[in-house]
């Protein structure tokens, strides 16, 4: 008896601790984000999303995440429709944010056919895992599972990208990322933390 009611105590724990945020952009806007490029809640059809509609002036990448969020481990997805951009294009998820310069990263960019994870650090990006992948034009879905210092990468669905990587450890925020003048729309962003 004192073993099954243990079990359940840490099952009961375990589903209290999990946490599921959702921000469909509907009934939102960005005064709890924290953004460094011109970002807009606009209609795209029937639904509203989250759009780069001009890049940074100070900074390579576009930012737009929420600081409120303190994800550690878990789910992030989004969906994601890449509009335009010359020099970059496409986007994707940022999350463990600890401020503008420290974050991890994952995109794709459809200029390049790829998706990767990265880590910023220090205001520095560096490559930590790689695919090649074409993807027509369009939405497409993407989604990171993070457990300790192991991530997932995926696009479609389809798992892509597995890798290892411990130098951000803190739990942090989340949000979505551009580069140069990679203008991108955003829906559905999901935060599942465990």
């Amino acid at each position: 008896m004192f073993k099954k009611t243990v079990t359940l105590l840490s099952c009961l724990t375990i589903a209290l601790s999990a946490q599921t945020v959702t921000h469909n952009f509907e009934d939102e806007n960005l005064s709890n984000w924290k953004t460094n490029a011109k970002w807009m809640i606009d209609e795209d059809k029937s639904s509203m999303v989250l759009s780069l509609i001009q890049e940074s002036n100070s900074s390579a990448f576009n930012l737009c995440y929420n600081s409120d969020i303190n994800f550690t481990n878990g789910t992030v997805s989004t969906l994601f429709r890449a509009n335009r951009g010359k020099i970059d294009r496409g986007g994707g998820l940022m999350w463990r944010v600890q401020d503008s310069d420290n974050y991890y990263v994952a995109r794709f960019n459809p200029l390049e056919d790829n998706f990767r994870f990265y880590i910023v650090q220090d205001g520095i990006r560096k490559e930590i895992a790689s695919v090649d992948i074409k993807l027509t034009g369009g939405w497409h879905s993407m989604k990171i599972v993070q457990k300790d210092d192991m991530f997932e990468g995926y696009l479609d669905s389809k798992k892509m990208l597995l890798a290892k990587d411990s130098r951000l450890k803190k739990s942090g925020g989340v949000g979505v990322w551009t580069k140069a003048d990679a203008l991108t729309s955003f829906d559905d962003l999901v935060i599942e933390s465990k």
